[in-house]
């Protein structure tokens, strides 16, 4: 069966890796175009599954333009059985109509729940205990498509959205060798969606990253570690902004306005919440390196 692949993040390179040792002829890997970057925008950089399809030899193409007859030309070129989606962009539908088998793509979330462009981050912001990944054909609305398969995944209480992050991209691409195994011996049963259950997962912006301390201390936790590596919660300390990478919660009575920050200067930095305190363990002052409180606060001069 040839298939081909779509997908630009670290998220998407375990899938088609896992295809491709699997003995599945990979005809082109589809992918983000090279973006300028790094120390002061100079250096070019490659997406994760170019990395990867070049170190395999796999053929790419990287098209700005999902509508253009050019592209649509050397897709179809391809003769592709089946494309595979893992964090893409939205396809039109002379796209993901055009393999006889369909596009099967693989969501962060256990659908209907988190369609969206942040499926994990929402999981733990929103203090899920679960969360999971889901293989379906894709229509034209997004993450709406007939479900093939699903698995769930565990979210522990101190962990953030990178660690989730990591396990799942594994997990997702189990999912998607059994997906496309299913659909090879065209052994499968779509499952519809509920749309009554549908929950949204909308892309975070850095703006909206900003902790509002006057909520409960779970509820400032969650975002924190739902935030953590990226985009990453923030504050400000000094009229600077404050990245908060972990903290640990403390339910606790007290007086002071959520907000308030309040140290010994040596082990303990923390925030009062409406019902406790947030305690900060990794953090970035603007200007300064990311590092541990302990090294934060032997920096950190008292007023």
């Amino acid at each position: 069966m040839k298939i081909v692949f779509m997908g630009t993040p670290e998220f998407a390179v375990p899938s088609l890796a896992l295809l491709q040792e699997s003995g599945y002829d990979i005809v082109g890997v589809i992918t983000a175009t090279d973006k300028r970057g790094g120390r002061g925008g100079k250096q070019l950089l490659q997406s994760a599954v170019k990395q990867y399809a070049l170190e395999a030899g796999l053929p790419i193409l990287q098209p700005k333009n999902l509508k253009s007859p050019d592209f649509q030309a050397e897709l179809r070129a391809l003769g592709a059985d089946l494309q595979v989606v893992v964090a893409f962009r939205m396809l039109p539908r002379a796209v993901w109509d055009m393999p006889p088998l369909g596009t099967m793509n693989l969501h962060g979330s256990l659908l209907p729940q988190y369609r969206g462009a942040a499926p994990i981050h929402w999981a733990v912001i929103n203090g899920e205990t679960e969360t999971g990944a889901t293989t379906f054909l894709l229509k034209h609305e997004i993450d709406t498509g007939d479900m093939l398969l699903q698995d769930r995944l565990p979210i522990g209480p101190e962990e953030t959205t990178g660690e989730v992050y990591e396990r799942l991209r594994h997990l997702g691409a189990r999912l998607v060798l059994r997906s496309v195994q299913q659909i090879e011996s065209n052994d499968y049963t779509l499952i519809p969606q509920d749309a009554t259950q549908a929950t949204k997962a909308p892309k975070i912006h850095t703006e909206t990253c900003e902790i509002d301390f006057d909520r409960t201390t779970e509820a400032v936790h969650n975002f924190i570690r739902g935030l953590s590596p990226f985009p990453v919660a923030w504050t400000t300390l000094d009229g600077k902004k404050l990245k908060i990478y972990r903290a640990q919660k403390e339910v606790s009575k007290h007086d002071h306005p959520p907000g308030s920050w309040h140290s010994d200067y040596k082990r303990s930095f923390k925030f009062a919440t409406r019902d406790g305190f947030i305690h900060l363990l990794d953090l970035q002052l603007q200007g300064r390196k990311r590092m541990g409180v302990v090294d934060f606060l032997n920096g950190f001069k008292r007023d």
